[in-house]
């Protein structure tokens, strides 16, 4: 089972069920007054951690300490860390900055996905790759969570390139390597990222036969050191290496823009999310080549783990984009050729909504559901410590939960 990224501190929680009720894939119980995540639903949105009111539901915390682990490491920081900061619209501010704070080298994303936005303009112009329309961008770990648990026929139309910080990763350890000589476990690739999808997919890759990040360090726990180091930075080094398409994929609509993909579609906001891939599912949107789909509001600068407000991140980054160019460094097919941009492992149906592999027994406990759920109220209140009536009569059958724990049902013996 996969190893999720996002925790719930016992001591601190106190059974209120607002996350219950935020969580867009019905990931979350209360019992016992105490939430509990159910590992095999969660797609790490973060959508409880911004909501929790008694801070109890937090991502794994990692700090600066990781980089006393490795002989030489390398930061990949996610676009969204551009924006977090007042009144800094140079990238190479905050990239000196990084290296002050004891990184060794930086490899950006935000180079990786102009590569991929350029290969994906070659397929294009030449139709050399053919895939299902509309198509449906891999960027956002947690919409590829999504699509495998519930939208799962939507698989063939997920285009079938890297997340841009796993393939700037592997860059900056086949560059670390040979610029050190050192062993590959010497060598520590360090992403600073905007969510707790990405420290998950960080460990557990959805496109990859396997991890090529070392460490995450999300961008809520780096922010008061960094942002120390770039007020004493006087004169930044020329370190940025990506242009305007490259950092525009912080904000939603920036990945599809980059791809001069005009017949888009993007959203933003995980209910969002689910609703346009319900409507992709029942084939209302066929005059649309290609969906972008974020999970947090504004793109990756609304993530859960940044600092601050997703709107003046936007703005903040619109505002660096005047003196860069379009493209930092323009590829050629045979340079593009070369690169690692397609994934080496498909998407798989993810069964985490099965309620029996028999198939006969699970259509009995649908059955069971339907009764039970006749049963009940039909309010959704959350008393019961489930989001839902239905949820609620699926943890009844499942022997998760039982049918006097309903607040308008106790005392009642029946069924």
């Amino acid at each position: 089972m996969k190893k999720h990224s996002v925790i719930i501190e016992k001591s601190k929680c106190v059974g209120c069920t607002t996350c219950i009720k935020a969580c867009p894939n019905e990931s979350i119980r209360v019992r016992e007054r105490k939430a509990k995540i159910l590992d095999q639903r969660c797609i790490d949105c973060g959508v409880c951690i911004s909501r929790c009111p008694h801070s109890a539901i937090r991502s794994v915390h990692t700090g600066l300490e990781v980089l006393e682990k490795y002989k030489w490491t390398v930061a990949l920081p996610d676009q969204a860390l551009f924006g977090q900061f007042t009144a800094v619209f140079d990238p190479n501010v905050i990239l000196t900055a990084l290296l002050h704070l004891g990184f060794d080298d930086i490899c950006e994303p935000a180079a990786s996905a102009e590569l991929i936005a350029q290969a994906a303009i070659r397929e294009s112009e030449t139709g050399t790759r053919k895939q299902n329309l509309p198509l449906i961008s891999s960027c956002c770990p947690t919409i590829l969570r999504l699509i495998r648990m519930r939208f799962s026929e939507l698989i063939p139309h997920v285009v079938d390139t890297v997340i841009p910080i796993e393939h700037a990763a592997m860059l900056a350890r086949d560059r670390a390597a040979k610029q050190t000589g050192l062993r590959p476990e010497e060598i520590g690739i360090i992403a600073i990222v905007p969510c707790p999808s990405q420290i998950t997919e960080a460990q557990s890759p959805e496109l990859l036969d396997a991890p090529v990040i070392d460490e995450t360090i999300p961008i809520v726990d780096i922010f008061s050191e960094l942002e120390s180091a770039i007020k004493k930075v006087d004169q930044p080094l020329a370190l940025c290496r990506s242009g305007r398409r490259g950092l525009t994929h912080a904000y939603s609509g920036g990945e599809a823009t980059a791809r001069k993909a005009y017949n888009f579609i993007a959203v933003d906001e995980i209910q969002n999310c689910i609703r346009m891939l319900e409507e992709i599912e029942n084939g209302n949107i066929p005059e649309t080549d290609y969906i972008e789909l974020n999970a947090c509001t504004c793109g990756c600068v609304g993530g859960s783990l940044c600092v601050g407000n997703p709107f003046n991140a936007k703005l903040r980054i619109k505002k660096m984009l005047g003196d860069l160019p379009e493209f930092y460094r323009e590829y050629d097919a045979s340079e593009i050729g070369k690169e690692p941009i397609y994934a080496s492992k498909k998407l798989e149906y993810l069964p985490a909504f099965l309620l029996d592999e028999d198939r006969s027994m699970a259509f009995e406990k649908l059955t069971k559901i339907r009764e039970i759920r006749q049963k009940l109220p039909g309010i959704d209140c959350g008393g019961c410590g489930a989001p839902s009536c239905n949820a609620f009569a699926e943890d009844v059958v499942q022997e998760k939960a039982q049918l006097n724990q309903c607040v308008f049902r106790r005392g009642n013996n029946d069924g």
